[in-house]
């Protein structure tokens, strides 16, 4: 029996593009010629042995076999990736200090620590899930090495410390999967009950200046210090919250217009931090296993 073997190269190309929304930019990116980019796709589609993109006005779409094959190509991309990594920085050691916005901290972190012990296993991640405002001051202070954080207008940016930009990530009504618990919150007039962290928070002031300006009053029903203790209220139809959808438990789902909660909500940016004295080559890899672990959750994000 002959096996086809999908080309890793071509698939890298294919997976780009995908995110960039171009493959002019993917050209561009991996510095290649449009036409070989196009080339490689061609060739792609011919391994794949059936269309793998569609006409969609003036651009392509994926079919459901593109679809399917974008996730398996992540994966693959992703298995080469570590398994390069490991065979050329198994020797890499040392302490690295992590902090994480508790958003990504139970869908996300699992995955970015496996990958990184797997390929490093003498390095060692001292990890800390917490809200904004520590996780900018604990870089502040240089007690932690690297961190992901929400961009945050209302904290000023830590001295001495590094921040790309990975992402702008849309804001959310968020509220319980169960339609009946959201046919019971407060409509004609009534405030809109609010579940939020306690202030400062750059969601809860989003939420309330939203609301103020479409005139719809509000009260905080609930106040927690803990992303989990959100997500419980919420499911329990104890109000609405305002969040993304990355790291959203399937008991939850965003609320679309029809909830008559205000539409025009801003985005969020999202930032990988690096305190400019600790640039060892562990945290560097550590970084770049966070970045790509990312693409496809804020690639969803943004397409929602």
């Amino acid at each position: 029996m002959r096996h086809t073997n999908l080309d890793l190269d071509v698939l890298r190309s294919f997976v780009t593009g995908v995110e960039l929304g171009s493959f002019a930019r993917a050209a561009d990116h991996l510095g290649r010629s449009t036409s070989a980019v196009s080339a490689q796709l061609k060739k792609l589609e011919d391994q794949a042995g059936t269309a793998i993109f569609r006409k969609a006005g003036r651009g392509l779409a994926l079919t459901e076999a593109g679809e399917t094959l974008l996730a398996y190509a992540r994966r693959l991309l992703d298995l080469n990736d570590e398994a390069v990594s490991a065979l050329g920085g198994g020797d890499l050691t040392g302490n690295i200090r992590f902090g994480v916005q508790e958003d990504l901290g139970e869908t996300l972190l699992p995955e970015i620590l496996g990958r990184f012990a797997r390929a490093h296993p003498r390095a060692r991640i001292e990890t800390r899930l917490s809200r904004n405002a520590d996780l900018l001051r604990r870089l502040a202070s240089a007690e932690l090495d690297l961190a992901i954080t929400w961009g945050d207008h209302m904290a000023a940016a830590p001295t001495g410390v590094s921040g790309e930009h990975l992402a702008d990530v849309p804001m959310r009504w968020i509220g319980p999967a169960n339609p009946s618990l959201i046919e019971k919150l407060p409509t004609k007039g009534e405030p809109v009950p609010l579940v939020m962290f306690e202030a400062p928070c750059l969601f809860r002031t989003a939420a309330t200046e939203a609301l103020d300006r479409a005139g719809i009053p509000w009260r905080i029903a609930v106040t927690s210090s803990s992303l989990s203790g959100l997500w419980a209220a919420a499911t329990g139809g104890l109000g609405v919250t305002l969040r993304t959808e990355i790291g959203l438990p399937s008991h939850l789902t965003a609320l679309d217009a029809t909830a008559g909660l205000p539409v025009a909500l801003p985005t969020v940016p999202l930032l990988l931090h690096r305190t400019q004295s600790q640039q060892s080559p562990a945290t560097e890899r550590l970084g770049d296993i966070m970045r790509e672990s990312l693409r496809q959750p804020l690639a969803h994000s943004r397409a929602s």
